[in-house]
């Protein structure tokens, strides 16, 4: 799952990424209001993490911006008001969720896990091309001939390839929907993924393969 995370505490921002990323979450990390809602423009996120206490467009303010603009996805704010008033301003203002400063790591992983569970059980949580499928809840994916687990990154490129098969998805789409925008991996990084997903699927004796489009980038299609 793909979490966009605002907190302007960078050692904080930090060291939440790196407890997330560990979970088998990519993180977008951004440290101010505007900068979120730049990111929500162009990205799509299953969660967001968000403090109420941000530089130039507060909390509150951006939760308001996001579900006026009718974007859905589920929010957790995390912040130090620990206040009655503010917890309900919150909630009234679209988050699903709310957690107060200090916090256990486990809890913030339990209430994620909460958060999105709605979005997990939905029926296109099993992916099917040909007699490939993907599990979105375990990272399974499988054929009648076996089953692999995929590590984080690995899941989301295939997850990418399925929700959109025959449709070419550029290496630089991939860097940005995975990695992040503001990530300093190089493209070559997609390539050995790809690598790694054809091995894979080689393996599982698919009935599809990731086909590459020189100078323009790859496709799930059936083998014919």
């Amino acid at each position: 799952m793909r979490l966009l995370l605002i907190e302007d505490e960078k050692s904080l921002s930090r060291a939440l990424t790196a407890i997330l990323e560990k979970n088998n979450y990519s993180v977008d990390a951004v440290f101010d209001g505007e900068e979120a809602l730049s990111y929500l423009n162009v990205g799509t996120y299953d969660g967001i993490i968000l403090d109420i206490m941000i530089p130039k467009l507060d909390g509150i303010s951006v939760l308001k911006a996001l579900r006026a603009r009718g974007i859905t996805t589920p929010v957790l704010i995390l912040t130090a008001k620990s206040d009655i008033d503010d917890k309900v301003r919150g909630l009234d203002s679209g988050a699903n969720d709310y957690l107060t400063k200090p916090f256990a790591p486990p809890e913030l992983l339990a209430r994620l896990r909460a958060m999105t569970r709605s979005q997990s059980a939905q029926p296109d949580s099993c992916l099917c091309v040909g007699n490939l499928t993907l599990n979105c809840a375990s990272f399974e994916l499988s054929t009648p001939a076996g089953s692999f687990h995929l590590a984080n990154k690995e899941f989301q490129m295939m997850e990418l390839l399925m929700r959109h098969p025959k449709n070419i998805i550029s290496p630089t789409r991939f860097l940005e929907q995975i990695w992040g925008y503001d990530s300093d991996a190089e493209i070559n990084v997609v390539w050995v993924y790809i690598s790694y997903l054809r091995k894979k699927l080689a393996a599982l004796h698919t009935d599809v393969h990731i086909k590459s489009t020189r100078n323009v980038g790859y496709s799930l299609e059936e083998i014919k």
